[in-house]
């Protein structure tokens, strides 16, 4: 128990901290790490859908001027196997300084190729996108990035595809610098995530072993899905650890899209305990989960609009069921259900600004590409504080159960079970250290007078004090036990002196004599104390006699039974040579 108290405050001083350090480092680079000056160029350029995707770059020159349209804002393209040309007129550009043209938004650009011109009339083609290795990008980054030649009165040519999802391009011309600085604060950025994530993942491994919950089980799976999603969605997947997988970088984002709403449903499904309240919803909660865990398959199967719609459809259904499901639990009273509802929110408040940019409706932005990555990066460790707390609060439910499995219910002490076993480990420490503990057995004489004179109300309220007299007159170690209604066993632990034993029986009695104020005044608590010392170590049959436990107590019963009602202290001597009959014959 000490160390679980321990590990305890040291998780929530952990997820605290991290928690603070995580959101004060997100507020620092928040209006920073973007802030690097740049042009977003996407408003002044022009597009053209090419809906059979077939036409080359010769071709596309040669159209009219007016097929082309000024973008003017962000918009959404769905062009299934088509694709999408941009063009764009190069400003004045310094020519001592390196330009590039960066693609904005996720890494998930199926393939985009930028074509330019230099003096000689000569086509420059770079390539990059998801359908192709690490290896084949003209320059190897987060996002696609091209270089641009500084010329004077210049066009670029950009061809994108992207199939099934929306494609919502964004734009932007940075220099060297500002391409290096943007780079390396968002590699900063994400790394500090993904870190971060990697720690709260390990700290939820660890309540896994420490409390063998399931719903630590189904929330290391949540944690571990969203990291997956967001290194796929950000690009870093693809750049560090899966460079040359270009199909399994093409579809990750969506496989861990549905990854994740499943774990998402299975670890609603745990705190909020649906199984207790109802089984059919239970049952549809948990078909849901293993929905999103199975519709990958037939993604990958029929990469299709209607198959890429469905799957967000899944997601946004999902947290409608997600939320219904813990305020639903909570009203039932699961209080830590509604505690998890609050704890999704960052993220599902994030989501929106995704789901917008997507649409066209929001323009691209530091805010709309990473709001749920920010998102994340608060929920998770809020969630796993709020599972800490409930953990640390069933537990300590689950000590007091076991604990009032092991105690009497009115006074609170030791049952009868638990002092046979450990009358039993003190006589047999005492033989191995040859040393002697003690055993009393105490009787509230007036308490069935009590009970009917005063009412049963009285009698119980003196056998609770009595309890609780007999409780601060020993030390931490020794035991208290209620042996039968009114008789009570004290179990003094080894080294106990023998000659302690007849003092301590009359300091019971004289504590019994205090006045209480609950009582009449003609009324106090009588005792009668009857001690045994073990073990007698120099009668063999004796030691065999007191190595039985139960025997023990039977036999301290039997000597007050037959005890002169006019004495109060007896103490049970253990002659050498003599049987336990033959003692218990003497003393009475």
């Amino acid at each position: 128990m000490l160390l679980y108290t321990r590990l305890s405050a040291l998780f929530t001083k952990v997820i605290r901290l991290t928690g603070a350090w995580l959101l004060g480092l997100m507020l620092a680079f928040g209006h920073t790490a973007w802030a690097a000056p740049g042009e977003t160029i996407i408003s002044k350029t022009h597009y053209w859908i090419d809906a059979e995707g077939q036409a080359t770059i010769e071709q596309v020159q040669g159209l009219e001027p007016d097929a082309f349209q000024l973008m003017g804002k962000p918009r959404s393209f769905e062009l299934r196997k088509g694709a999408l040309w941009l063009r764009y007129d190069l400003p004045t550009l310094e020519a001592t300084r390196r330009w590039y043209l960066l693609l904005e938004g996720p890494s998930y650009t199926n393939r985009a190729t930028l074509y330019q011109q230099d003096a000689q009339g000569q086509w420059h083609m770079q390539q990059a996108g998801d359908h192709l290795p690490m290896s084949q990008w003209t320059r190897p980054d987060l996002v696609p990035t091209f270089s641009v030649i500084p010329q004077p009165q210049g066009t670029v040519w950009l061809r994108l595809e992207n199939f099934p999802s929306t494609l919502n391009p964004g734009l932007s011309l940075l220099d060297d610098r500002q391409l290096e600085t943007r780079r390396n604060k968002t590699l900063l950025f994400v790394g500090m995530y993904l870190g971060f994530g990697l720690l709260v993942l390990f700290l939820g491994w660890v309540h896994v072993r420490l409390y063998r919950d399931r719903v630590f089980v189904a929330y290391v799976a949540y944690v571990a899905c969203m990291l997956g999603f967001q290194i796929s969605f950000t690009g870093l997947g693809s750049l560090f650890f899966w460079p040359e997988l270009s199909r399994w970088n093409d579809s990750a984002p969506a496989i861990f899209v549905c990854w994740l709403t499943a774990a998402g449903i299975w670890f609603v499904r745990e705190v909020a305990v649906l199984y207790r309240h109802h089984r059919g919803f239970n049952r549809f909660v948990l078909r849901w989960s293993l929905l999103g865990i199975v519709y990958p398959a037939v993604y990958l199967l029929f990469q299709s609009p209607l198959a890429f719609k469905l799957l967000n459809l899944y997601g946004f259904l999902s947290v409608l069921l997600s939320m219904t499901a813990c305020v639903w639990a909570w009203r039932k009273g699961e209080v830590y259900a509604g505690w998890t509802a609050l704890g999704f929110l960052p993220l599902h408040l994030a989501y929106p600004f995704a789901a917008l940019r997507a649409a066209g409706v929001l323009s691209d932005s530091w805010v709309t590409q990473y709001a749920v990555l920010i998102g994340s990066a608060i929920e998770i460790p809020l969630l796993l504080y709020i599972l800490h707390r409930r953990a640390r609060d069933f537990s300590e439910n689950r000590a007091r159960m076991r604990a009032i499995e092991s105690t009497d219910p009115l006074t609170g002490l030791t049952i009868p079970p638990v002092l046979v076993l450990r009358l039993g480990d003190a006589v047999r420490r005492a033989r191995r250290n040859c040393s002697n503990c003690g055993l009393a057995l105490v009787e509230l004489v007036n308490h069935s007078e009590l009970v009917a004179q005063e009412g049963r109300h009285t009698g119980d309220r003196a056998l609770v004090t009595a309890g609780s007299q007999l409780t601060t007159l020993v030390r931490d170690v020794d035991t208290v036990c209620r042996v039968t209604e009114n008789r009570f066993a004290v179990l003094l632990e080894g080294p106990y002196r023998t000659e302690l034993l007849i003092p301590f029986a009359q300091h019971i009695v004289a504590t019994g004599l205090a006045r209480l104020e609950w009582l009449p005044a003609h009324q106090y608590l009588r005792y009668r104390v009857a001690t045994l010392a073990l073990p007698d170590w120099t009668s063999e049959t004796a030691i065999a006699e007191e190595l039985d436990a139960e025997r023990m107590i039977a036999r301290l019963n039997r000597v007050l039974d037959q005890l002169d009602p006019k004495r109060v202290v007896i103490h049970l001597p253990l002659p050498t040579g003599l049987s336990s009959e033959q003692q218990l014959t003497e003393v009475a």
